[in-house]
């Protein structure tokens, strides 16, 4: 094991990773000694004899673990998008040991004591904005896991946390069976009237691998949403969305209603404990959006605005479902009558689109634009590694040739890569000892692969996720601070989206698409009229869409700024309440949504779900800017570059935002673009 690949000097260009040297079997063996080594750098600053000053602590703990981390993001990311059974299974031995040494490093007190000291005389070291937030980023890692309680405080904090993380477990495990549970099997064809044949095919392929005749429909959403999309059989629809919004809110042993109120009561006591009013301003006091009065103010200003389009949308669909006889719509009628109602509109469909959206085209555009934008060439390399047959490796340097990162990116959908899209790094961009160490980059896609006869042609949708996926690498490779933990994408999670969803809006604007949308076979040119179907559509039933994710975040909000948890008595009275305002649709008694929103009671978004939102209204705002001045404007590029994405986490990002457009963000830029005023 001498020769560990992981353990050496990365002797490859740009140190990238060595991934043809790299074994499973390396991987164990080099996460214990990278941990070993951590806390021996860890040991020496806690224990050094001199007076605590910003050099000897602060910056010493920021350049510690290095290897470790570089291991990490290695192994992880294989994790997501190379993986098997072997390295799934060093993921799970691994996980407790990088958890028990994060915990030794916030428990450790001697530690503690050197970060506090020189945070509570901050102000005799002279410390410019960014070293200020590196300080106050590691006084408050310690404090929000309690390191300022007494003994006995602290005790009670680690048993809430491990009752909190067994609940919300919990909470995800009776979701998934309640999922698995149910299936609708059909046997009569004329009950499928409506699918498209793709639907209809893989409902057959389910009910085969179930050993039954028939079709099989479930409740995973690559099932559900087409049923209630396209499915013809009013009755059969209503069975689905009944038994979608029953999950976990059955008299069985799934039941998660006491789940949630346990996990409300015990984040409230937890935040009570840490000296917080609520679990939501325990939460947010880490976001842009800092108190639970602005979420909820933000949510509602919104709502007052977009609540008449809503109700505009409402009565159009109605007026579509009133062609069918039907007099009072309901939940299950909504997708069915929307879908209808947007064939009627805009007579737009993906494989119109399609031909013109060929993958090495749009990848051409995606770096065209950034090369406009923001000076930077993207020149395909082969000379390093890969973890993969499929990916694609560039060097990116800038309008003088300096070199700026490598960019790793990985488009097509194998065994072994988890589903969705996303953005993530080999290695993260800081300055040491005078020289600006670059990041490695890379985006992971699932999009249609090429077939015998045909190139990747891209959905629009698979388009925007490209460009979006694009726009958190550009926030990656341009970063330009000292400290790799404020690099790059290391920002606030309310503010992380602004980037990416900015970067989309390109897709929408004729001289964009006029820079890569060409047919694959005839090279002509996206005709107009497409263009214009696009961006009309974008906007369709707009208000309703609005008036349903501002639901989720007024839920959200009312489950954790709650002052007074341990008096709710019943989960579906107090949803009800909160969801009073933005109602559309009649309530279904059988239905509660508390019960399966695993977004805020098993994911990280509870007091965060507002954060879509959030981050809309500040591309909607900053993209408005580049379109007063033409979407390839200069200086108000250079503007976003220097403003934006070269500063990281570097400062408060209101004030990044405000540095770059001179003012907060305003809502109306967001209403303006869905077509809500």
């Amino acid at each position: 094991m001498h020769s560990n690949p992981l353990l050496q000097k990365f002797n490859t260009k740009y140190a990238t990773a060595p991934f043809s040297k790299i074994k499973n079997e390396h991987f164990r063996p080099a996460f214990e000694k990278g941990i070993q080594l951590a806390k021996a750098e860890i040991d020496q600053i806690a224990n050094n004899k001199e007076i605590p000053t910003f050099e000897n602590t602060l910056v010493a703990l920021e350049f510690t673990g290095d290897k470790l981390d570089r291991i990490s993001s290695i192994f992880f990311n294989l994790n997501s998008a190379e993986t098997n059974d072997e390295i799934q299974k060093i993921a799970q031995q691994v996980s407790p040991l990088l958890s028990d040494f994060a915990n030794d490093i916030r428990l450790n007190e001697k530690l503690f004591k050197r970060v506090k000291t020189i945070f509570n005389k901050k102000n005799d070291f002279d410390l410019n904005t960014e070293q200020q937030m590196l300080l106050d980023k590691n006084y408050k890692s310690f404090v929000r896991i309690g390191a300022n309680l007494n003994m006995e405080d602290k005790e009670k904090l680690r048993k809430i946390d491990k009752e909190l993380s067994k609940s919300s477990l919990q909470f995800g495990e009776n979701v998934l069976a309640e999922t698995n549970a149910f299936e609708l099997h059909i046997t009569n064809k004329n009950q499928l009237k409506g699918l498209p044949e793709g639907t209809v095919e893989a409902a057959k392929m389910l009910a085969k691998e179930k050993q039954k005749d028939g079709w099989i429909f479930t409740l995973d959403y690559p099932s559900y949403v087409p049923f209630m999309t396209y499915a013809d059989n009013r009755v059969l629809r209503k069975k689905m969305a009944i038994a979608f919004g029953a999950k976990a809110f059955q008299n069985n042993k799934f039941n998660n209603q006491n789940t949630v109120l346990n996990i409300v009561k015990l984040r409230h006591r937890r935040a009570n404990l840490l000296g917080y009013k609520t679990h939501a301003h325990f939460v947010l006091e880490e976001r842009m959006a800092e108190t639970p009065d602005k979420v909820n103010k933000f949510l509602k200003d919104l709502m007052i605005k977009a609540k008449p389009a809503a109700e505009k949308g409402f009565s159009k669909v109605l007026t579509i479902a009133k062609k069918d006889g039907i007099k009072k719509i309901q939940k299950w009628d909504g997708t069915y009558y929307s879908e209808k109602l947007k064939k009627e509109l805009f007579d737009l469909d993906d494989e119109q689109l399609k031909p013109y959206f060929k993958l090495e085209n749009v990848i051409d555009g995606v770096f065209t634009i950034a090369g406009k934008l923001y000076d930077l060439r993207f020149e395909e390399i082969f000379d390093i590694d890969k973890y993969h047959n499929d990916v694609k490796t560039y060097k990116v340097t800038n309008i003088n040739n300096e070199f700026i990162a490598v960019f790793y990116a990985d488009f097509f959908p194998r065994k072994g890569k988890r589903n969705g899209a996303w953005m993530t790094s080999y290695k993260d961009q800081w300055k040491k000892d005078g020289k600006n160490s670059r990041p490695h980059i890379s985006i992971v896609c699932n999009f249609t692969k090429p077939t015998e006869t045909k190139p990747s042609l891209l959905t629009f949708n698979e388009v925007t996720t490209l460009f979006h996926e694009f726009g958190h690498a550009l926030h990656g490779m341009l970063a330009n601070t000292s400290y790799p933990s404020l690099s790059g994408t290391h920002v606030y999670w309310d503010f992380v989206e602004l980037p990416s969803q900015v970067f989309e809006n390109w897709c929408y604007e004729k001289e964009a698409l006029d820079l890569f949308a060409k047919h694959y076979q005839t090279n002509e040119i996206i005709p107009m009229e497409l263009v214009k179907k696009i961006k009309d559509s974008s906007n369709f039933l707009e208000g309703m869409a609005t008036m349903r994710q501002l639901s989720f975040g007024l839920l959200d909000m009312g489950w954790h700024a709650s002052e007074s948890p341990e008096t709710i008595k019943s989960v579906k009275a107090f949803e009800l309440k909160a969801f009073a305002d933005t109602q559309l649709y009649p309530d279904v008694k059988e239905n509660c949504m508390s019960t399966s929103f695993s977004h805020i009671f098993q994911g990280g978004y509870s007091s965060g779900y507002y954060s879509y939102k959030w981050a809309e209204v500040l591309d909607a705002d900053a993209f408005e800017e580049f379109q007063k001045k033409g979407i390839f404007d200069k200086e108000i590029a250079t503007k976003f570059k220097e403003n934006i994405l070269s500063q990281g986490g570097t400062q408060k990002p209101m004030e990044l935002y405000k540095n770059f457009r001179g003012k907060e963000p305003s809502v109306d830029a967001l209403l303006k673009r869905a077509g809500l005023i």
